[in-house]
Formats: structure tokens, sequence, C-alpha cells
């Protein structure tokens, strides 16, 4: 036979093997006695409660134990079991604390939490089509003055001294001593003078900035090692969408969020060390994400604005264009419309051109450097009216005070004053590079550090605090490139 007529005969048997085999079986039910057949409609039954009625994961071990009594022969126990599976756990509504959404985050301890915060689309309430202008500061190469000669450039020209790098060294070295072992700082300790809440996020940035602004990454420089320390412990609090300080107290977590930001930034732009990138990237999208409607942030993302934490977020963002990161571009218009919000425009009055913490509130001398450090960062001329008029008044009327320190103003005030250069800076710098080297404790256990006891804020953010915004203040000469070119203050060309 070919093999195509086999193939062709077997083709045909084929229904009638079938047939025959459907015959056989249909037999053996007729002929299987009836306490088999209950016992599989039973066990089918039973493996489908057990089934319905487990817990989602792992179906545990079910044994059946039968018994016939019918037939003496078979009085013989029957049992099975079925061991236990592994089955695919389907996906939990609820969210771990790490994977909060952004929308769901309540963090305003002074103000009334709403339950639920409304979803705002990023751009839907601007207008893509109207062109955005702005006169941008050269922010772009702004970490360059950190090492090498330009940072002996930088520090000749713009008034530093042996004596003022000699007490940024100090007090390096006392945040060195006072790392933890998991690579992390505390604002309570376990130095003397700690601070009232416990914010390890906002302290371990803080304390980065610091070693950053002298020039130190984790890749090099003379504190290499607790950088990269401390960059480690810092990414692994970041969640999903960007966030790294829930564990702080309510108030203070954007702040912290904000000093995270900026430290992943400059790190990321100081080496382009790819494996930052994402994590500084997700910082800056949290950034946007979070803005207030009213235009700034503060203790929760979405609601409300203060100048205090919108400095920060302003420079954290700035940082991450420096960095080559992608920042939406309709954060600023938001912005300027908040400053505008809480400034005023008469030149005539202090008042008028200061800043306020919050819109209805008194213009202070603190939110009018940091309001007027925000406004150079976004673009406004050297020359602009209201930019030579707040810095002249707050040099004139508000000059450091060593009977009332505030590194807090000190902070921001000596950094705009700086890009604005001119003789406001030379007068402001004469008081700066005497006053902190003499405040700060140079014997003892706290030797390096910056006591917190009179400062305004330093009874209740501690000593990290102070001594880290002393440094920064001391750091100042490069730890930013200025924003404007040094020209005699009373010139009219913007830059």
């Amino acid at each position: 036979m070919s093999t195509e007529n086999a193939a062709i005969a077997n083709r045909d048997e084929e229904p009638a093997r079938r047939a025959y085999h459907l015959n056989v079986v249909k037999q053996q039910i007729d002929e299987a006695p009836s306490w088999l057949v209950s016992l599989i409609v039973h066990v089918v039954l039973l493996l489908t409660l057990a089934l319905m009625s487990a817990a989602p994961g792992v179906v545990g071990r079910i044994e059946l134990t039968l018994q016939q009594d019918v037939d003496e022969s078979t009085s013989d126990l029957a049992e099975f079991s079925i061991e236990p599976i592994e089955l695919e756990r389907p996906p939990s509504n609820e969210l771990t604390e790490s994977e909060v959404e952004l929308e769901t985050l309540a963090f305003a301890p002074q103000v009334e939490l709403v339950s639920v915060v409304p979803r705002l689309e990023t751009l839907d309430h601007w207008h893509p089509h109207v062109e955005i202008k702005f006169a941008e500061p050269t922010v772009s190469n702004m970490f360059r003055g950190r090492t090498g000669a330009m940072k002996q450039k930088l520090l000749k020209e713009a008034g530093g001294t042996a004596t003022t790098e000699d007490a940024v060294l100090m007090g390096l070295e006392w945040l060195r001593h006072n790392q933890l072992s998991d690579g992390s700082w505390s604002l309570r300790g376990p130095y003397a003078d700690g601070a009232r809440n416990e914010n390890r996020v906002g302290a371990t940035a803080m304390a980065m900035l610091a070693f950053m602004g002298s020039g130190s990454t984790h890749r090099g420089g003379k504190y290499q090692k607790e950088l990269w320390r401390a960059v480690r412990w810092l990414v692994q609090k970041q969640d999903s969408q960007g966030f790294m300080a829930l564990d702080a107290a309510p108030h203070e977590r954007m702040y912290a969020q904000a000093q995270g930001m900026i430290a992943l930034c400059e790190l990321y732009a100081m080496t382009g060390d790819s494996w930052i990138r994402p994590y500084a990237q997700s910082a800056v999208d949290f950034a946007a994400k979070s803005q207030s409607p009213t235009g700034g942030w503060r203790y929760q993302p979405r609601f409300d604005s203060d100048t205090s934490v919108t400095g920060w977020f302003v420079v954290g963002l700035k940082s991450g264009e420096a960095a080559g990161l992608e920042v939406d571009r309709y954060v600023w218009p938001k912005v300027e419309t908040y400053l505008d919000s809480v400034s005023a425009n008469r030149q005539n009055d202090y008042y008028a051109v200061g800043y306020s913490y919050k819109v209805g509130d008194a213009r202070s001398p603190s939110m009018t450097a940091e309001g007027l450090l925000c406004r150079q960062y976004m673009g406004w001329r050297r020359n602009a009216p209201a930019m030579g008029h707040g810095l002249n008044t707050l040099a004139a009327n508000h000059p450091i005070d060593v009977g009332q320190p505030d590194v807090y103003y000190w902070y921001y005030a000596t950094q705009a004053l700086h890009h604005f250069g001119g003789p406001l800076w030379t007068q402001w710098n004469e008081q700066l590079k005497v006053v902190l080297p003499a405040r700060q404790i140079i014997r003892g256990k706290e030797r390096g550090s910056w006591p917190p006891h009179n400062d305004a804020w330093g009874r209740h953010a501690g000593r990290l605090y102070t001594t880290c915004f002393s440094i920064y203040c001391l750091e100042v000469y490069y730890r930013h490139m200025p924003i404007y070119n040094h020209v005699p203050a009373g010139s009219t060309v913007g830059t």
C-alpha cells in the first residue's frame, strides 16, 4: 500500500476508533459502583469550594477521608491530598506608604487639611500657544567655580580670605564627624543642641550641600566617601513619584523634599553620573506636579504657597535646569504670579519693594532677600529698579547684626547681594567675613560648628542647621557662579 493510500485509510478509520473508545468509557461508567461515582462528584465539589473560600495567595493542604459502607472489599480508607499551590496574588487596592499618590498627600499641620486634593493637570489652564519670554540668567555653568583655579580666582575676586576658608574646613570636619553609620545625618544629634523635630532627609541634604559647595562629590574631592554614603542613603528614601521626605514632620516635609532635590541635581550637574539622573529627574518632576494653583509651594502638595518653601523649590528647579534635566516650562509663569502676589511695586517705600511670607502678611527682610534671589534666577535684569532698590534697602537697614544672628536671612541676603555685586556686596561682605568666623566654635567637642542658641530659628532647627547655613554663607564666593557680570552698582547695563 502506498503512503498516500495508507493515510486515506487511517483517516477513514478515525471516526470508528473514536466511537469505540467512547463506548468503552460509557460501559465502564455504567458498570462502576455508585459509591465511586459519588466519590468523584464529591471530590470535585470539595475542590471547588476550597478554591473559592481560600484567601488569595496559597491554597493549603486539603485531606479527604472517604469510607465505603456498602462493599466490605472497599472498606479500606482512601486518602487524597492537595499540596500547597502558589497562586498569583492579585494587585492590592491599598498603596504602601512609599507609593502614596500625590493627590492623597496631606502635609500641612497649620492649615485645615482637605480630604481630597483635586487632580490638577500640569498644563490645562495655561495656554501652550502663548510664548513665554524671560530674560534668562546665566545658570548653565553655575557650579563650575567650586574647584581648581576657578575657585581660587573667584575667592579672591569676591572677597574671600584664608580665614573664611579655614572656617569652612572646620565646619565640614564637624559635619564629617557627625555623620551616622548609615550615611545620613540627624537634626537631633549625636551633637549637643539638636533640633526639636527629626528630619533625616533635610539634615542629610543640607550636609551634602555644604560638602558639594566646597567642591567635593561622590566621585572625587576630600569628602568623596562621606558623599558617596550620603547619596546612597538619600536615593533609597525616594519613592516612585520622586518624594523623599515622608518621615519628616508634616510642616517640614516639603522643605526637606526641595533640599533633597537640590542635592541630587547639583551632584548630577557636577559629575554627570548617569545613575543619579533618574533620581534627580524624578525629584524635579515631583516639584512641577506639586506646585500650588497659586504658583508656589508650601507644606502640602498643590495646596497653598509661601515664600519660604517656594524659594527652595525655585533654586532646586533652576539647579535641575543647570544639570540639563527636563523642567516643565509652565512652572515659571506661575511662580512669577505668586511672587507678584507677595510683593509691591512702589519704590519710595521699603515695604512696597519687599516680599512677605504669605499673601497679606507684612514684608520681612528674610522673605525680601529670598524673593529677590528668586527673581534673579528667573531672569530679572540687574538694572531692574525694584532689584537695586530692594537690595540697597536690605543692606542699609538690615545689615549683619552679631547681636541678633539670623543665618536664614544671612543665607539669602548673602547670595542675592553676591550675584548683584558692586559696592552693596563689598559692604555686606566686610561684615560677613568677620562676623561668621568669629561666631564659630573653635575648641571642644563641637569645634567647627556654629551655636544655635541666639539665632532667630536656631533653637527650633538646631546646631546642624546653623552650621550648614553658616558654611553656605562662607562658600558664597565660589559656590555659585555670579548670575550677573560684576559691573558698578550704578550701571544701567542689564546683564
